[in-house]
């Protein structure tokens, strides 16, 4: 049951982040985090990453490397600091951490102002997106947050390129500290074709979807993600201990 559970949340996720191009690790997540807490960050990192190939892929012709270069050079040292983090947090605590970084990415979502993609700019979401995808596989929003008011096809592309360069650095820095081993691997395989189902089904509808709709709906479902995770955090803290 927990399996069949896994199988969809990530179809789920591959649909969202297919639509509007990240979300995946924000709606599963904190969920698979309770199935299993291996799950998180490894395994999921991976498959995002086979997913950002699969819209890379689709929205080729629309990848600017001109935008994204400045904040994958930020994500180095931001990758290094969540894999630091990794080292001394307990599985836990990363219940807490995973829960605040999703509450965080709904409200910078819901900000009302609009910050145009200046190198400065571009450093820093690069950090902030390697600190937070490495730490809790969840590095989407920084970039979104910038790439918000651009064309859609253009989102679409530029962060799926930005996910493929941003997942194998995270990838490579998990594997380094032991984080993402060959059991990881094994979690990550059986999650891969529902990732794919995910995608080839938001491709199919993604004309008839609205935008503001989806984004809206991609939002509660991190809210209620994001509350279970910290949830369960304050139940082992306080009751079932």
């Amino acid at each position: 049951m927990a399996m069949v559970f896994a199988f969809l949340m990530v179809a789920a996720g591959a649909f969202v982040q297919t639509t509007i191009g990240f979300g995946f690790a924000i709606v599963i997540a904190p969920a698979l985090f309770l199935i299993l807490p291996a799950y998180i960050p490894g395994p999921i990192a991976l498959v995002g990453l086979v997913i950002a190939l699969l819209n890379a892929y689709r929205y080729r012709t629309s990848i600017s490397f001109h935008g994204v270069g400045l904040a994958l050079l930020g994500r180095i040292p931001g990758t290094a600091a969540g894999a630091a983090l990794l080292l001394v947090v307990s599985a836990h605590w990363l219940s807490l951490w995973l829960g605040l970084v999703v509450l965080i990415a709904v409200i910078v979502s819901l900000l009302p102002h609009r910050l145009e993609p200046t190198p400065t700019r571009l450093l820093i979401v690069g950090f902030l997106s390697g600190f937070m995808g490495t730490s809790s596989s969840i590095g989407g929003p920084p970039m979104a947050l910038l790439l918000q008011h651009q064309a859609a096809n253009h989102i679409r592309a530029n962060m799926a390129a930005f996910f493929i360069v941003s997942g194998f650095m995270t990838l490579i820095a998990l594997t380094m500290i032991g984080h993402m081993t060959l059991y990881h691997v094994g979690l990550a395989l059986p999650l891969i074709p529902a990732a794919i189902i995910g995608y080839l089904i938001a491709n199919k509808v993604i004309h008839r979807i609205d935008k503001q709709q989806m984004r809206w709906l991609s939002l509660v479902l991190c809210s209620l993600s994001a509350a279970s995770a910290i949830g369960h955090f304050f139940y082992q803290q306080f009751w079932a201990s």
